[in-house]
């Protein structure tokens, strides 16, 4: 991604404001939902917000701008505030990957109404400001659905599994960025975690962007 900075500073500047856009709308998301449930401490904390300062992560945004994958700054909620801990956890977990794919589908059907009526040809402004919005938000999502901690997907799982069962899974948050860490390192050139998601990923794109362009390589 730091190489399109010199050879098209254009869609670089393109895709810093898709990556602010999907960063803010997934932890906002989360911050509102925690809210919503009874727990005002991303409130307390100035997490409700629009305001992409509020919610960069360093190393995230890095890791996104570098790799093509990554997250904000964690959203922290009190789950002694909420009226059904487990269930509710999950819900202000999925909250910010729903987000960005519903945003996602929006900004899809924006370019699916505009295609057929001509304002879309492959090089059109419309389509190259889109899609990296639609591209980032998916991969967004995808990743952090990921069932491990600190990834949402992992307090999504929790909150779906039988209360014999979440005790154990709980008790795996400890090596959970152990195991993150172990999948971002590139194994014979590759990250693991690419292998994982970038199946899932290019199928939503396949359907999202028209004629599929766009997706993980």
């Amino acid at each position: 991604m730091i190489s399109n900075l010199i050879s098209n500073p254009l869609s670089f500047i393109i895709y810093i404001a898709a990556l602010l856009v999907a960063i803010t709308i997934h932890e906002f998301s989360h911050a509102y939902m925690a809210d919503r449930l009874g727990d005002p401490t991303p409130k307390l904390m100035g997490r409700i917000t629009f305001n992409p300062l509020a919610h960069l992560d360093v190393l995230g945004t890095l890791m996104l701008v570098l790799v093509g994958f990554g997250w904000g700054k964690p959203v922290q909620f009190d789950p002694f505030n909420l009226r059904h801990p487990k269930k509710d956890s999950a819900l202000i977990s999925l909250a910010g990957p729903a987000s960005n794919l519903i945003l996602a589908s929006i900004l899809s059907l924006i370019l699916r109404v505009a295609s057929p009526i001509g304002l879309i040809s492959p090089i059109s402004l419309i389509e190259s400001i889109l899609e990296p919005f639609i591209y980032l938000n998916v991969l967004l999502a995808i990743f952090n659905l990921i069932p491990i901690h600190p990834l949402d997907g992992f307090k999504v799982v929790g909150g779906l599994l039988p209360k014999h069962y979440y005790d154990s899974w709980v008790q795996l948050e400890r090596y959970g960025l152990l195991f993150l860490i172990i999948l971002l390192f590139p194994i014979f050139g590759t990250s693991p975690i690419i292998s994982i998601i970038s199946p899932i990923v290019n199928l939503i794109l396949g359907i999202l962007i028209p004629g599929g362009s766009g997706g993980i390589t």
